[in-house]
C-alpha cells in the first residue's frame, strides 16, 4: 500500500543515491536546459515506464502520456486537448528528431472500445476514445466480430498505433520535418508481459521486434 512516507522515504533514498551518483549530469541539464532527441507518446497506465523500458536517463526523452496513448488530429479551433502543446513543443521548440507512439498490450482504453460507457462521470473519457474507433472498425473488419476477444484486442492496439501516426501527420511542423528527414516516426508495441517492444515496418504493414534491429534490421 502507498502512504505518504512511501514517497517520502522514496524521495530520501533517490537523493542519496541516483541524485548524488548523477549529480553532475543532473545539474547540467540544469545549467544548459533540456535537449531530447526523442518524444515519446505513451499510454498513462502505470505498468508502462518509459524510461525504464527503454533504458534512458533524464534529458533523453520528451515524454506526453494520456489515456490510450492517443493522438488528437491538428486543428487550431479546438485548442485544448491533450495531445498537441506536447507536439508542438517538441517538433518546433525542442527540435527532436524522433518521435516514438508506443502502445501496449492490455490497455484498458483499447477495452474500453468495446464496452458501453454510460456513466456520466467519465464524459471526457468517452469523448476522447472517440480516437480509437478506426482501428476497432479495422481489426473487427479483418477478423469479424465474432473473433477471439484477446485476438481482436491485440489487433486493435496494434492499428490503434497506426492510426495515431496518422493523426500525427496532420501536424504542419510534423509533416515538415518528415519532407526534410529531419524527423523520423516510430510506432511501436510493448508487451507488458515479456518486456518486449515490437515496431511497425511501414513497408511491409507489420510489427517486428525491436530486437532485431540491433541485429542489423533498419527499417523502423
Amino acid at each position: 500500500m502507498l502512504t505518504k512516507d512511501t514517497f517520502s522515504t522514496g524521495n530520501e533514498d533517490f537523493k542519496n543515491s541516483y541524485f548524488k551518483n548523477n549529480e553532475k549530469e543532473l545539474l547540467d541539464l540544469v545549467e544548459n536546459g533540456q535537449h531530447p532527441k526523442a518524444l515519446f507518446i505513451g499510454c498513462a497506465d502505470s505498468r508502462v515506464v518509459p524510461s525504464l523500458m527503454t533504458g534512458t536517463a533524464p534529458g533523453d526523452l520528451f515524454i506526453l502520456r494520456n489515456v490510450g496513448n492517443f493522438v488528437a488530429p491538428y486543428d487550431p479551433d479546438t485548442l485544448l486537448h491533450a495531445s498537441a502543446p506536447g507536439i508542438e513543443y517538441a517538433v518546433t521548440a525542442l527540435k527532436v528528431s524522433e518521435i516514438i507512439i508506443c502502445g501496449h498490450t492490455h490497455c484498458g482504453a483499447i477495452h474500453s472500445l468495446f464496452t458501453e460507457i454510460d456513466n456520466p462521470s467519465l464524459i471526457h473519457t468517452k469523448n476522447w476514445l472517440s480516437l480509437g474507433k478506426k482501428a476497432k472498425h479495422f481489426a473487427v473488419l479483418a477478423l469479424g466480430k465474432d473473433a477471439e476477444e484477446e485476438k481482436l484486442l491485440r489487433l486493435t492496439e496494434k492499428l490503434s498505433v497506426v492510426s495515431q501516426i496518422e493523426n500525427l501527420l496532420t501536424y504542419p511542423d510534423v509533416k515538415k520535418g518528415l519532407e526534410k528527414d529531419t524527423l523520423h516516426i516510430h510506432g511501436w508495441i510493448y508487451d507488458i508481459e515479456s518486456g518486449e517492444i515490437e515496431y511497425y515496418d511501414p513497408g511491409e504493414g507489420v510489427f517486428k521486434s525491436l530486437s532485431t534491429l540491433a541485429k542489423g534490421d533498419k527499417n523502423d
